[in-house]
């Protein structure tokens, strides 16, 4: 029961993190574009990018274990398999990697090591 309301709070707060930083912080600095386009003194334009991708891989990341809290919870025998599958997902696609490229237009290295992660993750569980 404890896994499983951990896992739900984790999944609201989430939730409200990333609409909040959104409301807050983004919307204000976007010029009718996808990642914030603008940058507030003195941060440079370049940084927003990585800025944005951050505040929204911490919200996945925090999905990404609460989905494990959630398999702790109503299946623990199938915990060994989930936790590598969710991190290959989270780190490649959703929160990872991709988010990075391109939130940064490429331009922060940290895309390439998400995606490695992501990829060492997913063999790891085809390996075992």
């Amino acid at each position: 029961m404890m896994f499983a309301a951990a896992g739900q709070l984790t999944l609201v707060t989430g939730l409200v993190h990333s609409i909040l930083g959104e409301v807050m912080i983004f919307r204000p600095l976007r010029n009718g574009s996808f990642v914030s386009a603008t940058s507030p003194a003195p941060l440079a334009k370049r940084t927003i990018g990585i800025l944005w991708a951050t505040w929204r891989l911490a919200t996945v990341f925090g999905w990404a274990f609460a989905g494990i809290l959630l398999q702790l919870a109503f299946a623990p025998q199938a915990a060994s398999t989930t936790v590598p599958v969710v991190t290959a997902i989270v780190f490649a696609n959703v929160g990872g990697g991709l988010l990075v490229l391109v939130g940064t237009k490429g331009r922060h290295p940290g895309w390439i090591a998400l995606l490695a992660v992501a990829a060492l993750a997913w063999f790891g569980v085809n390996a075992a």
